[in-house]
């Protein structure tokens, strides 16, 4: 399976922290990182800075992934070297997961022990955790908080609901319009209140919008065929879903009016809409709405292949079988039409959080009329190559039951929406048109130029933007911190390298690694004391300020893969830590759990910290990693073990290790440099970072982020992706590291 739709690019992270500011904050996206997301609320997370967590080293030897030989690994079968250096490398996390995944009866116990895997999982060094999105500079013409700032789902980009005024709002007027919402929130009255604020202020509100995170074309439009958050955005306006958070995360009816859930737990049952109509692009009806088109979406999704089943495998009733091929009769599958207008899910076991995925475009719904009119068939039959099959390939060839019509999309130029004039919530809607400009980030200022000129709706502000708001004078009065949110940017490092070029185009971030080099790097990065060290070697503060400034460089950083406040227990709970029954209050945040198999096992990471946050903890907002002393133990000890194996690494035969970068983009540029001074700052002569160059966006893109399988990684070390969460369980971020092909972010590593 490949990726889900958070698969974030880390050109689109930081931009949409400011860029579509539905809520003013971050939001998520591939790694563009200037604040522009749009519903998050906002904080200013300026953090302490922190320079390492102590100076013990974990008592356990790292996984010996060359038990084998690197001569053994080279010979052995793809599938096969992916499961042994899984195994070896990340087994203890999927040990413990696995057994965290099974508790469905105590949620609180669950949460718990996922912390202690996420423990695990920080522990193997297979990643270093570096930013969130969002805690950026932004402008914006978003009110705040007009559309969702839920940490998962699709909503965040469903911008038809959103307030947009004519004029850049200001710095207070923004911060007044937050704070009242936090008062507000769950009371309904925040949009009323909103409205008449901005009337007293003088604010004038229009109905078109601009966002800002169209830099990389769709490569479809079926938003069930794609995980990628870039081929989300667009296509996500089209559509309703069955339930919709609001502007203050409550869930209303959108497609389905109301739902009924079965004494057991397991049987959901949705009551349609009816009277709702399917249209084509030009608003003619192809249609009627009913509940048959979510089992065809259901279907239809799972044919595609396109990484979404992962999200409903074991979830769903018996659709893990139709995904592995051993159920090939659909209706077996737990998702059915009782009749026109009443659709059933049937799980396997009670999830409570199953309303949560709702949110999600693998529950998207599918005109079976319309999608078969364009050569698509289901099961067995389906083939997207086949000469007939139109489906998805343009907003041309897609049905419509949204909010908007898709009226142009030009390549590398523009998308345009119009209002759907069939739309059953149409009197309802504030936006009645978009036009996205697209966006590359090659030129530094245009961004803040088509901010202040009114051609996007706002954006997040590169370090040069700022000093151009500041000559403009513009900074004071309009410039604000967008929030940060789930999306969560790491490092990945590649533990078996075998690409050395783009899979796409071979000539294309050629390697400069000699045979010897390559191979020592692959030996070295299959240590984990030897990623430890090189993670405890970035200094993250320094790479972001190339980014966001020095003001803001600690504000956005994380230091675990979940934000460690993404759940908190509901019920005191009593998890077993090394032996000893620990038990943690009811309130506790999943991150302080994180910490405290950590620091039981002596690994010297701070995920979470307790006293940030004004008291409540974060793992956000301060560098729990960096630490040169760490970084030279943590090599000294991993020299010492590949040595045992025969690996001599010392300052004539350094670990040369390649991190792609594209040069078409200045802050790119500065963040890669920033992290090869630190890492040959901290560990001398003994390794040394390669800058490989993409000449553009999409160059870099291929390395790592479009690729579908680990022996395409063409890095040793990437940091072009990122992932957010699909609902509310910490298992939406720890799925992505489960093995043979079911987990995203495993391809990372250059496995499966």
């Amino acid at each position: 399976m490949r990726n889900r739709k958070h698969v974030l690019a880390v050109l689109l992270a930081g931009t949409m922290a400011a860029g579509s500011l539905a809520g003013c904050g971050g939001g998520n996206a591939p790694a563009t990182d200037t604040p522009a997301v749009e519903n998050n609320n906002q904080t200013e997370a300026a953090g302490t800075e922190e320079t390492g967590t102590g100076e013990t080293v974990a008592e356990e030897d790292s996984a010996d992934a060359s038990a084998k030989t690197m001569e053994e690994l080279a010979a052995m079968e793809y599938d096969d070297r992916s499961t042994y250096l899984y195994e070896q490398n990340l087994g203890e996390f999927y040990e413990i997961y696995m057994e965290a995944k099974a508790e469905i009866n105590d949620i609180s116990k669950r949460h718990a022990m996922m912390a202690v895997a996420e423990a695990k999982l920080l522990e193997s060094g297979v990643l270093n955790p570096q930013t969130a999105q969002g805690g950026s500079y932004a402008m914006s013409r978003v009110v705040p908080n007009t559309g969702t700032t839920v940490l998962w789902g699709n909503d965040e980009y469903r911008f038809h609901n959103l307030l947009v005024t004519t004029e850049l709002i200001k710095t207070e007027d923004r911060t007044e319009m937050k704070q009242k919402w936090a008062e507000l929130q769950g009371t309904g009255t925040y949009l009323d209140w909103v409205k008449t604020f901005l009337e007293e202020k003088g604010y004038e509100l229009m109905d078109s919008y601009a966002f800002n995170n169209f830099g990389s074309d769709p490569t479809t439009w079926d938003i069930l065929s794609t995980s990628q958050t870039v081929d989300s955005y667009a296509p996500v306006n089209t559509y309703d879903g069955l339930l919709e958070y609001d502007y203050e995360n409550v869930q209303q009816p959108a497609l389905a009016t109301s739902y009924d859930v079965s004494d057991d737990g397991l049987t959901y049952t949705f009551h349609i809409r009816e009277g709702v109509d399917w249209v084509d692009s030009q608003g003619r009806k192809v249609a009627d709405v009913k509940a048959d088109d979510w089992v065809a979406g259901f279907q239809h999704m799972i044919d595609t292949n396109g990484g979404l089943g992962d999200l409903v495998d074991g979830v769903v009733l018996n659709a893990s079988g139709y995904i592995s091929g051993e159920i090939t009769d659909f209706s077996q599958v737990g998702v059915k039409a009782v009749d026109d207008y009443t659709l059933e899910y049937t799980l396997e076991a009670p999830i409570p959080y199953f309303p949560s995925m709702l949110g999600y475009n693998v529950f998207a719904p599918l005109s079976r009329d319309y999608y078969t009119s364009q050569g698509g068939k289901f099961g067995d039959e389906f083939d997207a190559s086949a000469a007939d099959y139109s489906y998805g390939k343009s907003p041309d060839n897609i049905a419509y039951c949204g909010p908007f019509l898709i009226t142009n999309f030009t390549s590398k130029n523009v998308i345009e929406f119009k209002q759907n004039e069939s739309y059953w919530n149409k009197d309802n809607v504030t936006i009645k048109s978009m036009k996205w400009p697209y966006e590359d980030q090659s030129d530094a200022t245009k961004m803040y130029n088509d901010v202040k000129s009114g051609v996007l709706t706002g954006s997040g502000l590169s370090t040069s933007e700022v000093e151009s708001a500041k000559a403009d004078g513009l900074f004071d009065d309009y410039v604000y911190i967008s929030a940060t949110n789930g999306s969560t940017f790491p490092m990945y490092y590649n533990i078996y390298r075998t690409a050395y070029a783009n899979s796409n185009d071979e000539t294309k971030v050629v390697s400069v690694l000699t045979d010897e080099e390559k191979d020592l790097a692959n030996a070295a990065l299959g240590n984990a004391n030897f990623r430890l060290a090189v993670s405890f070697s970035i200094d993250k503060a320094a790479r972001q300020a190339q980014r966001v400034g020095e003001e803001l460089k600690y504000g956005r950083l994380r230091n675990a893969y979940l934000p460690g406040n993404f759940v908190t227990l509901e019920n005191e709970t009593t998890i077993d830590i090394n032996g000893t029954a620990t038990t943690f209050p009811a309130g506790t945040n999943y991150g302080e759990i994180v910490q405290a198999q950590l620091d039981a096992d002596g690994y010297p990471i701070k995920a979470f910290d307790k006293s940030a946050d004004d008291g409540v903890g974060s793992s956000d907002g301060y560098d729990g990693w960096y630490s040169p002393e760490n970084a030279v133990t943590y090599l000294n000890k991993a020299i010492e073990e590949l040595a045992a194996q025969g690996v001599v690494i010392d300052a004539e035969h350094p670990v040369r290790l390649e991190l792609p970068y594209t040069s078409s983009i200045e802050w790119v540029t500065n963040q890669a440099n920033a992290v090869k001074q630190s890492v040959e700052g901290a560990l001398g002569d003994k390794v040394e970072i390669i800058l490989a160059d993409g000449a553009d966006s999409n160059e870099w893109y291929y390395t790592g982020y479009y690729t579908d399988y680990g022996y395409e990684a063409n890095y040793n070390i990437t940091d072009v992706s990122g992932w957010g969460p699909d609902y509310g369980d910490p298992a939406t971020y720890l799925d992505t590291f489960l093995p043979d092909y079911s987990g995203y972010v495993v391809k990372s590593l250059g496995i499966f």
